[in-house]
């Protein structure tokens, strides 16, 4: 039993995707932030176009 739980604690093959995992969610939410503020932007310049054409 003691092998086995000094084996599990020194097995760090599943750390490297947990930090690829981290870095995706990271990615993900900054463009979601991005494409957010982009659509609100775009937005408003449709906005502006619809009401000086009426």
């Amino acid at each position: 039993m003691r092998r086995l739980v000094s084996r599990f604690f020194a097995d760090d093959s599943g750390a490297t995707s947990i930090e690829y995992a981290l870095i995706a969610v990271g990615l993900s939410i900054v463009i979601v932030g991005a494409v957010t503020n982009i659509g609100t932007a775009v937005n408003g310049k449709y906005a502006a176009v619809n009401s000086s054409i009426k």
